[in-house]
């Protein structure tokens, strides 16, 4: 049993999920851009959908939202199965920023949520909800040719919760922001499940981001699923410990700790590193370079970030080349 079939054997029944899939493929001619996927996407968590560019996160997506229809396999909504004649209720209940966002840079803030508002019947009131959620209230009245990419994103957003969705989905969110306002948008969607009880579907390839807000990943890349559970199984099964050496002499240190049987490479600088020594040998790592003259500087214990694990994971699958789409 793969890594990601034995995962999903522990992940909430059906039921529970806002996103099933079972078997999702996608063809275009030769070639497959998703291929057999199947997704468990929890109520009420912050799923991070994470690949490289060219992957297939967004030939799902479309998926998902009954954009694209699959070559084969099935969705699910709420546990609802997802077909043309149910495609229209299910939707009601979904929330979606898919690429670039549609919206009128001559009208303001507010009178772009007012079309939204008038086009699916919504109360007035709505309006002001959605702009005090995304920190906009004061903007509204703004052009939206005069805000920041940063603000069009959460404006864009505004308009993906005016329908009160249980299911957000949001694509690469973050795409051509600057740090401040990948800051506000990532403050911005960690609120969503907690404070407003929603799933929120984020598909990035900003690892470091994602590390950060959610509760579940799953690492996709060619087209396959190779990792999906809680970040902290991904981070649990696949951590691989290692310790920092910093001393005044590595190159020593290294044929020392080497003839001591400790695995150990050369890192930046004075750094040595020693991967996956037993709690009780990092004490001997310090008394065996002591013994042979070495001054120590630093020792420390570091833990893989998403990003290594994402890396270890995709190591062997070859995601150089691109399918048929860009994100």
């Amino acid at each position: 049993m793969n890594e990601v079939e034995s995962l999903a054997k522990g992940l909430p029944p059906t039921a529970d999920s806002a996103i099933t899939t079972t078997g999702l493929t996608r063809q275009f001619g030769d070639v497959r851009a998703v291929h057999d996927l199947t997704l468990h996407v929890p109520r009420r968590s912050l799923y991070g959908f994470l690949g490289p560019n060219g992957a297939g996160k967004t030939t799902t997506i479309r998926m998902v939202l009954g954009l694209t229809r699959p070559s084969r396999g099935e969705i699910r909504i709420f546990s609802e199965l997802l077909t043309p004649a149910s495609r229209r209720a299910l939707l009601r209940r979904i929330g979606a920023l898919v690429e670039t966002p549609s919206l009128y840079p001559n009208l303001t803030g507010l009178e772009n949520l007012r079309i939204t508002q008038g086009l699916i019947g919504l109360d007035r009131s709505e309006i002001d909800r959605v702009l005090q959620i995304v920190h906009l209230d004061r903007d509204g009245h703004r052009l939206v040719q005069s805000y920041s990419h940063g603000m069009r994103q959460r404006l864009a957003i505004a308009l993906a919760l005016l329908p009160r969705p249980e299911l957000l989905i949001l694509d690469e969110p973050t795409n051509g922001l600057d740090p401040a306002g990948i800051h506000e948008i990532r403050d911005l969607i960690r609120t969503f499940p907690r404070d407003h009880g929603l799933t929120v579907f984020l598909s990035s390839h900003l690892l470091a981001e994602i590390e950060q807000i959610a509760s579940h990943v799953g690492i996709f890349g060619r087209g396959q699923l190779l990792f999906e559970g809680a970040l902290t199984d991904l981070q649990r099964r696949h951590a691989r410990t290692r310790v920092v050496v910093e001393v005044d002499r590595p190159d020593t240190s290294l044929s020392v700790l080497d003839v001591s049987g400790f695995i150990v490479e050369r890192g930046e600088g004075l750094e040595l590193m020693v991967d996956n020594p037993r709690r009780e040998h990092v004490s001997r790592i310090a008394e065996t370079l002591v013994r042979a003259g070495v001054r120590l500087y630093q020792l420390r214990s570091v833990k893989p970030s998403l990003e290594d694990l994402f890396l270890e994971l995709t190591r062997d699958t070859n995601l150089g080349s691109s399918t048929t789409e860009d994100a």
